[in-house]
């Protein structure tokens, strides 16, 4: 503060000066302007410009008077002559006269009577005879002449007399602005005066609380939590506070003097800092003046070393350059946010582990699944008896309640992750609540319990919002009511509450049961909350119901919230938003009749035995050829050298898992490196089955496989692969050789040919190794008879099994064998219907 004041009195003192000297060089630049303009003046009345031309009208009148005289003295009219000619010359010439000359109307005269004289210069200058015989024409032309003179007389005085009033004038706003300037030059000392005054006074006051923020600052040096440390230019301690004593364990006095980076900077960094000072430094080094709180280690007393947040900032003073260093310790903090992270590295191991959990035991409960489901699904397809029926739809039930639970905790998974989708579109909320309704209304009828809905407002039917979703959470909220109420109401009400620009649609769910305890109200939302015995100890539920509900909810940008008393039943309230939509076309699709005439060669990649046995019957069921892999290695290896319709990859297997197979067919460019790719897994988390898509597959199937989903997958496939397959049987050549033969010949020889092949058949089917000459000889003698009777699925099947065995592929060989049996049932099926 104290420099500051200085450089004020010094600005003031040097504005004073500055004044000064402008205000003394303006008098003496009007000084001499003053004295300029009175020797002007003094020299125009000397030279008496006005008597000149004053005196050139006298000698004109001379030189007339002269003329006109009676008889004319020649000599005498000569002279005055040249004396008139003599005094226009000098107006002409003279640098005196140029005011005159440069005024347009005096020019004008000048011209006049120069060209006048031009004209008599000839009859004066010519002989006395001449002259004389001239004068009457002189005469006349000087009496024309003299207006002229007069006026180019007239005009000069008043130009001149013009100028001399400018003059004047002039003089006088010299003397007036020599006054101006001499009395600025006096307020501006006595401004000077003023100013030095108010200067003194207050480099007094400065001076006073310059001491008092000494004091203070020595108070908050000494007060600071934070350690500061001032150095000179050269680095040297010059200041060090309590707060950095207690933290390097230095005393003040025992630092004063010694180098700031030896003292606390360990030696290990010394050499990569910048910390200030005169030092030599290279463009290397971590610059640290300026750059905010920067954190790096500090060397304590005992030598320890520990984590300090370091600002330095640098400041002028009449000593030189000085360095200010603020220093905290951080120990603790460091520490703090070393568990802190250490904590969240955990959560998010943790949350890993969980989702990792999840899939796994998705994959594995979902395998077993798979096998169970799949076999009651293909034991549906034998004979049973009414007991056997009911038992395997216990099964099935039990086995699809397991699915739902897996199924609601990924979607708890999915929501909490951020990545529950919602696929909005049309919904008919009349027609959801009543097919809910409906469906409910077997178990209220159990309870004696009255289920009814209606519309509270204008019926709004179609709404924009997620089918699936809302028809869970509605599923969940009604039968749950319906399930805990016996004897008594569920009303269900659906209302359109208008409030502003945004609309929405609430649904309330009351229902005259048990009810709830407040502590319940308050964590029925939660996750595997069931309330105590007495509100479900006829029911029994995972607890994730209402959970799943809300997250649902939320996710349609809705809200659900309950009322409930003890012994006073419960009320449900579901609010979305109300966004209304167009109902869909009405199309009367039909499905497309499967083309079983169309047999595919599919690829069944699968490692678990039960899985492949089930995945194969239905395929071998649908009149589809099937060839076997037990890892991605066998997989990729058949995908090389057949080109197959269709691929079933499951994802977790040995040697190669799925993943790694599809993009090795994919990469090979062998026969099936374009063949549809289906991953079959029991993988249900969304982000995996992403990364499957992103592999190379095409679709995916979720065990446990569905015979449903697993047939519109074979009628896609079928539908775009072109329909060249031959028929099972050619009918109209079967007939051809019935004619030819006779009945009772194609009889007995179609009896044999089925002998034939089922001896065939039963030979190929060992497990016992055959020989490939053997195999492609039988083959061939089969395939013959097999075209005598129009049987041509079964003849190209053989056929291949034929040059296949020729060639030495057994991989073929056995893949088609494994085909045989389906298309061998089909086949004599229809030719026993031509019997």
């Amino acid at each position: 503060m104290a420099t500051k004041a200085r450089e004020r009195n010094t600005a003031g003192r040097t504005f004073a000066v500055l004044a000064a000297f402008i205000a003394i060089s303006a008098i003496s630049l009007l000084t001499y302007n003053v004295s300029r303009e009175i020797s002007l003046l003094g020299s125009a009345k000397s030279d008496n410009i006005q008597w000149s031309l004053a005196q050139t009208q006298v000698e004109f009148l001379n030189y007339q008077e002269q003329l006109n005289m009676t008889p004319v003295e020649l000599p005498t009219l000569r002279r005055e002559f040249d004396v008139f000619y003599s005094r226009i010359a000098t107006i002409r010439e003279a640098q005196v006269f140029d005011i005159v000359r440069q005024n347009p109307t005096s020019q004008d005269y000048l011209n006049d009577v120069s060209a006048f004289l031009v004209n008599s210069v000839p009859i004066i200058d010519a002989s006395d005879a001449e002259i004389t015989q001239e004068l009457p024409a002189l005469q006349t032309t000087t009496a024309d002449i003299r207006p002229v003179v007069r006026a180019l007389s007239n005009s000069g005085l008043d130009i001149f007399a013009e100028k001399s009033d400018n003059q004047r004038q002039a003089v006088a706003r010299t003397m007036m602005q020599l006054a101006i300037a001499i009395a600025t030059l006096i307020g501006a000392l006595a401004l000077t005066v003023w100013f030095l005054n108010r200067s003194n006074a207050s480099i007094s006051r400065r001076e006073q609380e310059k001491n008092q923020t000494s004091e203070r600052m020595n108070t908050v040096m000494g007060t600071s939590l934070d350690g500061v440390i001032v150095t000179d230019s050269n680095g040297q301690i010059i200041e060090f506070n309590p707060a950095a004593e207690t933290i390097f364990g230095h005393r003040k006095l025992d630092v004063l003097g010694l180098d700031i980076i030896d003292l606390i900077i360990p030696k290990h960094i010394q050499n990569t800092l910048d910390l200030g000072g005169n030092r030599a430094q290279t463009n290397d080094k971590r610059r640290v003046v300026g750059q905010g709180r920067v954190k790096l280690e500090a060397k304590h007393f005992d030598g320890s070393v520990f984590p300090v947040e370091l600002a330095v900032q640098s400041a002028k003073t009449d000593q030189g350059e000085i360095y200010i260093a603020f220093i905290r310790d951080i120990s603790r903090r460091v520490a703090d946010e070393a568990e802190l992270v250490m904590a969240r590295d955990k959560a998010l191991a943790g949350e890993k582990l969980k989702t990792d959990f999840l899939a796994t035991m998705s994959h594995e409960i979902r395998t077993p699944l798979n096998g169970l489901l799949g076999n009651m699904s293909l034991l549906r397809d034998t004979h049973l008896d009414t007991a056997q029926d009911r038992y395997v739809g216990y099964m099935e039930t039990s086995g699809r309640l397991l699915m739902n639970h897996i199924s609601d905790v990924l979607d708890i998974t999915r929501y909490d992750a951020g990545k529950l989708d919602t696929r909005l579109g049309p919904v008919n909320i009349s027609a959801l609540l009543q097919d809910i309704v409906d469906n409910q209304s077997s178990a209220a009828s159990k309870h004696e319990t009255s289920l009814t809905w209606k519309w509270l407002s204008e019926e709004t039917s179609w709404i924009l919002s997620d089918h699936d979703r809302l028809q869970h959470v509605m599923i969940n909220l009604i039968g749950n009511a319906v399930k805990f109420t016996k004897r008594g109401r569920v009303d269900i009400t659906v209302e359109e509450i208008k409030e502003h620009d945004n609309p929405t649609l609430q649904i309330q769910i009351k229902d005259t049961g048990p009810g709830m305890t407040e502590d319940l109200v308050k964590s029925v939302f939660d996750d595997f909350v069931t309330g105590d015995t007495s509100y479900h100890r006829d029911v029994s539920g995972t607890g994730l119901g209402l959970s799943i509900a809300k997250r649902f909810v939320n996710a349609l940008g809705g809200d659900i919230r309950v009322e409930s008393k003890a012994g006073f039943g419960s009320t449900f309230w579901v609010t979305l938003p109300l966004i209304p939509a167009t109902a869909p076309a009405v199309t009367t699709e039909t499905k497309p009749i499967k083309r079983s005439d169309v047999s595919l060669k599919v690829l069944l990649v699968e490692d678990n035995e039960i899985n492949r046995i089930i995945a194969s019957e239905m395929l071998q069921a649908n009149g589809h050829t099937v060839a076997l892999a037990h890892n991605g290695e066998e997989g990729a290896q058949a995908a090389l050298t057949t080109n197959y319709d269709l691929i079933l990859m499951d994802i977790s297997m040995p040697v190669m898992d799925g993943r790694t197979a599809t993009r090795l067919i994919r990469s090979q460019g062998g026969e099936s490196a374009q063949t549809r790719i289906v991953a079959l897994t029991a993988n249900a988390m969304p982000e995996e089955q992403e990364k499957f898509l992103k592999d190379g597959m095409n679709a995916i199937l979720t065990k446990p496989l569905s015979r449903d989903a697993l047939n519109n997958l074979l009628d896609d496939v079928s539908a775009d692969k072109p329909s060249n397959t031959p028929p099972m049987v050619d009918h109209s050549h079967s007939a051809e050789a019935r004619e030819a033969l006779g009945e009772d010949a194609f009889a007995k020889l179609r009896a044999r040919f089925m002998t034939e092949v089922d001896t065939l058949h039963d030979w190929l089917s060992t497990d016992a190794s055959q020989d490939l000459l053997e195999i492609a000889e039988k083959s061939h003698k089969v395939a013959g008879s097999a075209a005598v009777f129009g049987a041509d699925r079964l003849r190209e099947s053989l056929k291949v099994i034929e040059r296949a065995a020729r060639e030495g592929d057994s991989s073929i060989v056995n893949t088609e064998v494994g085909g045989i049996k389906t298309i061998w049932t089909q086949t004599k099926t229809e030719l026993l219907s031509d019997a």
